[in-house]
């Protein structure tokens, strides 16, 4: 009962929102962050070793700590789901997929992901298509969207009813350029090489060329094309030549990491015959 009313508690809120005219404020928006974080929560697997937890949000915090001067308190977390995705709900709420993680080679290349999910809460994407979406049908089966395995799973067996359609909606071109813009500014911002952000779009790339399964949760929220690497590119070959040499690309603790959240129990695996 208690998740029911979470979910009809932020519908609530994305309907008065909706209806409204006016623009969020920062606590109606951290209102509905922390009330779609708690469903989620309660419903995604996530992964709860300590240090793979304390790992993602310094890392997480170094790049929010830069990002945004509204003294949001972000939270990141790992979805123990071995497709590739990421994902952010208002309010600072930042979500990584454990599939994501070992598909990374460096450390820079995570951080570009968590710093285009900071993008999409910094620029109130989200928020933005709520309001748009006056309309729309509310509650979504979560795990369906994110990771298909978790859905036709045992695990994925309870709809998870987050607020609106909107909040898991794929982001306009505009919306996914203007992340990836921010993802580079807060990478560079924080010390991190930003070069990792179109490496990471090229591994997606050449995985859907090969392996499509494990990247269409990421490619069904997340529009992703040539253009916006080169467009990524065109914007990093603007940063000093010794700028970019004196940033960080990768560090061993990265690689403890990903290390421990590989050696995590396995994610959950779709039942033979499950549909």
């Amino acid at each position: 009962m208690r998740h029911a009313f979470v979910g009809r508690t932020a519908a609530g809120l994305t309907l008065a929102l909706a209806a409204s005219g006016c623009a969020v404020s920062t606590q109606q928006e951290v209102d509905m962050g922390a009330q779609y974080a708690q469903q989620i929560n309660s419903q995604l697997p996530l992964i709860t070793d300590a240090e793979s937890n304390r790992y993602i949000n310094v890392l997480g915090n170094e790049l929010a700590r830069v990002a945004d001067n509204r003294q949001l308190e972000w939270h990141f977390y790992i979805v123990n789901a071995a497709e590739v995705n990421a994902f952010a709900v208002p309010g600072g709420y930042v979500y990584v997929n454990r599939g994501l993680i070992e598909r990374a080679q460096n450390m820079s290349q995570l951080a570009g992901v968590i710093g285009h999910e900071i993008g999409h809460v910094t620029h109130r994407h989200s928020v933005k298509q709520m309001q748009q979406q006056q309309g729309a049908q509310f509650g979504v089966t979560l795990g369906c969207v994110l990771a298909p395995s978790i859905c036709n799973s045992g695990v994925g067996s309870t709809a998870i009813n987050v607020g609106a359609t909107a909040v898991f909606a794929k982001f306009s071109r505009n919306d996914e350029a203007e992340a990836d813009q921010a993802g580079i500014e807060y990478t560079t911002r924080a010390g991190i090489d930003p070069r990792g952000i179109p490496q990471m779009f090229r591994i997606l790339l050449d995985e859907r060329q090969s392996r499509p399964a494990g990247v269409e949760a990421w490619f069904s929220t997340h529009p992703l094309e040539e253009d916006r690497i080169a467009a990524t590119q065109a914007t990093i070959a603007k940063i000093s030549p010794s700028v970019l040499a004196s940033l960080t690309k990768d560090s061993q603790n990265f690689h403890t990491f990903k290390a421990r959240v590989h050696a995590q129990p396995a994610a959950p695996q779709a039942r033979a015959g499950s549909r």
